[in-house]
């Protein structure tokens, strides 16, 4: 296959997107005195490449029928994606700051009756990529070309339910389906390894019956590029393995497993807001 080519304007333009949602991320949790940094901050590349380049939505239509959908499996990184929806104008984003709050419609765990744009309630890990496929066979059986994305956690795919649907949407040669794997190697009470190793991952999904690409998680070219190349591998669905760091960009949350769920005390929100502001776009 020939060489995928983006102009670099978008990938700094998607670069500066992913800085404004990881300034988001922090300033949420801060406020809201509790939440989920370590993992929102692993899936903000993937989620910023599919929000504003790759999927076919309209915010301003939030139910629109042919749009693409994407559900958040690891449901516990929903401030990842109200930070995305926000961004990409699907509501104001100073109604961020009310994440958690009383009455508020950012919940900790996603409700998709209450939030324009979220596609599923989420938050029991392993349910959400079942509802996936659904969704995507569900598109096929009305001749929709719409697509499902969907994101895991590493530790999410621990559960079994995973496996039994990754066996149906094989079976279905579901390939308007296609899933990211957030990769970061660590879960709430540990790192993944220690906990329950999920390697050889790769081989397992392919062992599965779906077309695997192993990317870096943070790099935009590379996401960008396994996104365009799941439009040209057919009667398989697709999974895309993103090598991540949990707490990407913030040095003292990278790769450390008790910031899966964590506040902010002062001293921390002032140094993850200076060292956000130290990053120059690539």
């Amino acid at each position: 296959m020939d060489e995928i080519i983006f102009e670099g304007k978008l990938i700094q333009d998607l670069s500066k997107t992913c800085l404004r949602i990881r300034r988001d991320i922090i300033e949420m949790i801060k406020v809201a005195g509790s939440g989920h940094p370590g993992g929102s901050l692993s899936a903000t590349e993937i989620l910023t490449c599919l929000y504003f380049h790759t999927m076919r939505i309209r915010p301003d239509q939030p139910e629109w029928k042919d749009r693409d959908r994407f559900i958040l499996s690891k449901g516990h990184a929903a401030p990842a994606l109200y930070a995305i929806l926000a961004e990409r104008g699907f509501f104001p984003v100073e109604e961020l700051w009310t994440f958690s709050a009383p009455d508020t419609r950012l919940q900790k765990h996603i409700d998709m009756r209450l939030v324009p744009g979220a596609e599923l309630s989420t938050g029991s890990l392993g349910q959400g990529f079942s509802v996936a496929i659904g969704m995507a066979l569900a598109n096929r059986m009305d001749s929709k070309d719409s697509r499902v994305f969907v994101l895991l956690g590493d530790g999410e795919i621990q559960e079994g339910q995973i496996w039994e649907a990754a066996m149906t949407a094989s079976h279905q040669k579901l390939d308007n389906l296609v899933a990211f794997l957030d990769y970061n190697n660590c879960q709430v009470d540990g790192y993944v390894d220690d906990i329950c190793s999920i390697e050889p991952i790769f081989q397992k999904w392919e062992s599965f019956g779906w077309h695997v690409q192993e990317i870096d998680g943070h790099d935009i070219y590379q996401i960008l590029s396994a996104l365009q190349k799941t439009k040209s591998n057919f009667g398989k669905p697709h999974m895309i393995i993103a090598n991540t760091i949990k707490g990407k960009s913030i040095s003292f949350m990278e790769n450390r497993p008790e910031w899966h769920a964590r506040a902010l005390d002062e001293n921390e929100y002032q140094q993850a807001i200076n060292e956000l502001s130290n990053i120059e776009p690539y």
